[in-house]
């Protein structure tokens, strides 16, 4: 089956709204600071040279966006979504490449761009209208819907400036959605305003979406982007990474982040171990008499190594150790930590597993089939004690990091209990 319109043609047989191809964009990031002319005269007297440091902001950058299609654009700070934006809306012009946009653009790319704290706020809707491109008369007609939408009608005769920055966003956004465009590009616009009305602003960019609008949205909000964006673009240093179906490209950022955040963690324990080894740590960190020691933890899933984790995935912790003599009925244990609070503590005296003795280098996992932690850091502890748990061999304090992450979050708090609801 094909996704058709309205007018019953599939997504391939829409024409484009807009056209970015080749497009590459530069800026000069200067060496030393010179506002003045002053400052310019003195540095030629001196003989210093203005220098600029390259940042290549966007290189290469194609994609084609159909009439009413909502395309999102994902990547982390500084890949160059913003700046795509600004291009497309004008702002900025690329340095090399083409941009075609087909109808009238609304760029809500900074709200309240062109605000006078001085003014009123009905005197600031009349300017920014006239910024969007409205007549006076076409703004009359809107005025009430603006402030209604805002839930701002009892300060409509306020002064900007002693206006919170809640209610400056949330009449900036209201102003700019009375416009009746063909494109809207809209730039982190979900995150204005408290929860309601952060769900007011979705309900009406979804309206806008019923209604065949063509959409460009730059967020770092991924459910946000999953939720209403039909196809998606990742950039990365100003480069397309990934691009086509959103579930796909989010997949695609999701590992890239991931990826970097394992690398993060490893390096976290790799220094502390290399302390550890050099006897060169904080002894609240670790401590123990050292006829046993713990040279290695890894954390692995249900297939292989890793240190993200989603909740009720398998985690199991991999404690290699390596002892100097042979140690009679040793007790492993673990601990997990969030922000400080003690979470668990297992050891495998309290789950009655018995370990007669110990010699020379061995592995011991701990496994949890259902993890039932949520979204976090975590760090985790390691320990081998003697049978009475009191005379501690190698203690690792909160040593080495995990994370948990999950796209769609079902809970808060810590812990997945999974109960049930019963109406009466």
């Amino acid at each position: 089956m094909f996704k058709t319109d309205n007018n019953g043609r599939s997504e391939s047989e829409k024409p484009c709204a807009i056209e970015v191809n080749g497009v590459s964009k530069c800026f000069r990031i200067p060496h030393e600071k010179r506002v003045t002319v002053y400052d310019n005269i003195i540095g030629k007297i001196t003989g210093k040279s203005y220098t600029y440091e390259v940042f290549e902001a966007l290189n290469d950058v194609t994609f084609s966006v159909k009439e009413g299609e909502t395309f999102g654009i994902i990547g982390e700070n500084g890949s160059g979504k913003s700046t795509i934006l600004k291009i497309i809306s004008k702002v900025f012009v690329a340095d090399t490449g083409s941009v075609k946009v087909k109808g009238k653009i609304a760029p809500f790319l900074e709200l309240g761009v062109g605000f006078q704290p001085e003014l009123t706020a009905v005197e600031n809707v009349y300017l920014y209208g006239a910024i969007m491109g409205m007549n006076r008369a076409e703004m009359d007609a809107k005025l009430d819907s603006i402030f209604e939408f805002a839930e701002l009608d009892r300060f409509r005769d306020t002064k900007l400036k002693n206006y919170s920055s809640g209610m400056y966003a949330r009449l900036a956004f209201a102003t700019a959605i009375s416009v009746d465009p063909d494109v809207l590009l809209l730039d982190e616009v979900l995150a204005v305003g408290d929860q309601a009305f952060q769900a007011k602003c979705r309900y009406k960019i979804n309206e806008y979406k019923r209604n065949g609008k063509t959409i460009v949205f730059v967020s770092h909000s991924i459910e946000a982007v999953k939720e209403i964006c039909d196809n998606c673009l990742m950039l990365s240093n100003g480069n397309v990474v990934s691009i086509g179906p959103t579930e796909n490209v989010i997949s695609d950022y999701l590992n890239a982040v991931n990826k970097k955040e394992v690398e993060r963690l490893l390096n976290q324990y790799e220094n502390t171990k290399d302390a550890i080894e050099k006897d060169n740590v904080d002894p609240s960190i670790n401590w123990g008499s050292k006829e046993a020691k713990i040279v290695d933890i890894k954390f692995f899933n249900n297939h292989s190594e890793s240190y993200i984790f989603q909740t009720g995935q398998k985690f199991i912790a991999r404690i290699k150790y390596k002892t100097n003599q042979r140690i009679e009925k040793p007790v492993f244990g673990v601990a997990i930590y969030k922000d400080n609070v003690h979470i668990t503590g297992p050891n495998t005296k309290l789950c009655k597993m018995d370990i007669d003795f110990i010699d020379g280098e061995g592995e011991i996992d701990f496994i949890v089939d259902k993890l039932p932690l949520l979204d976090g850091p975590y760090k985790f502890s390691a320990a081998i004690y003697d049978d009475s748990c009191q005379h501690p061999y190698d203690h690792q304090h909160c040593a080495h990091g995990f994370e948990i992450k999950n796209l769609s979050a079902k809970n808060y708090g810590l812990f997945d209990i999974q109960g049930q609801w019963l109406s009466k």
